[in-house]
């Protein structure tokens, strides 16, 4: 789905959240009652929170701040940042774009199209109701020195947050964010690199801020958003450069010390610790007790056996029952 400049023109003069009649839009864009009509149902395709009233017109169910990248930059300067209404994916870009990229440049959009999880599962990410961010970093030490990252970013994505007054955000091992047991964000970090040479990461954030009902039906789990902590929502520039913020410190951090410096902070942050959990390795299940993370970020399982230790990979770990 591509947004036209007029449909653009149109999020632009819906974003109060206050009504606008069908009459007075096709006035300001220079369109018929009926095109508007068009447009409005190619933008609720995108996933807009967009509903109509007769005799009024149509509104966003909440005001949306659309990016503002001068403003962003103003506020995150230490590499450019590139914000797209509509994207394909914001990993891919920069993914596509590493050899030229500075640490810490950023990609920014409302909407992504063919968004990716763990594992390859697609991403729900409906426009403006997310924010979708993308980080590139170079480690020159190379990729053995990226071991642990996911567990790093998750550390500087919940300080962010409450930095911004979310309390309550915890961390699921290895690669999310939960809040009181639902998903509220996902974290995936792509990497590319050759023996000996510097390794170019691509760190990938999706975090839920306020979903439409009919949206939140195509996520195949319990989720949060971030209204569920608080229901007057930050603003959404702030959001995102504070976050942007976070991430470039701790990658500094991380290159200097790996993950060490963010052990104790993910245990305590830990939202299965001391919880019965079922760790899952394709068709092999095993049950213990969650016992945090070491300095590698392997998963510390007390067992029957003992306490064991697991790297990422294609684990997921899950709740005991």
């Amino acid at each position: 789905m591509s947004l036209t400049p007029i449909r653009q023109t149109l999020i632009g003069l819906l974003s109060d959240g206050q009504f606008h009649s069908g009459e007075q839009l096709g006035e300001q864009l220079g369109i018929s009652r009926a095109a508007v009509s068009k447009h409005m149902a190619a933008l609720k395709e995108l996933g807009l929170d967009l509903f109509s009233l007769t005799g009024k017109g149509y509104r966003l169910a909440f005001p949306l701040a659309l990016y503002d990248r001068e403003l962003l930059q103003s506020l995150a300067p230490l590499a450019p940042i590139h914000c797209f209404p509509v994207i394909d994916s914001t990993n891919q870009y920069l993914l596509e774009r590493v050899a030229r990229l500075q640490p810490g440049e950023c990609c920014l959009a409302e909407c992504q199209t063919a968004g990716r999880g763990r594992r390859g599962k697609p991403w729900v990410s409906p426009f403006g109701c997310q924010l979708l961010l993308s980080m590139y970093w170079r480690l020159e030490q190379g990729m053995a020195a990226a071991m642990g990252l996911s567990l790093a970013v998750g550390v500087a994505v919940v300080e962010a947050l409450e930095s911004l007054g979310y309390p309550g955000v915890e961390l699921k091992w290895p690669n999310d964010l939960y809040y009181e047991g639902r998903k509220l964000a996902g974290i995936l970090v792509e990497m590319s690199g050759s023996a000996g040479a510097s390794c170019h990461l691509v760190i990938g954030v999706g975090l839920n801020l306020a979903m439409p009902s009919r949206e939140g039906e195509k996520i195949d789990q319990a989720w949060a958003e971030l209204r569920h902590i608080q229901p007057e929502l930050v603003d959404r520039n702030q959001l995102a450069a504070r976050m942007m913020v976070h991430l470039q410190r701790a990658m500094q951090t991380f290159e200097q010390h790996g993950l060490a410096r963010f052990v104790d902070a993910w245990n305590r942050l830990d939202h299965f610790a001391g919880r019965p959990v079922r760790l899952l390795m394709g068709e092999q299940e095993i049950r213990g007790i969650a016992r945090g993370i070491d300095d590698r970020g392997a998963l510390r399982l007390e067992t029957e056996e003992g306490i064991k230790f697991y790297l990422g990979g294609e684990l997921s770990l899950r709740r005991g029952d």
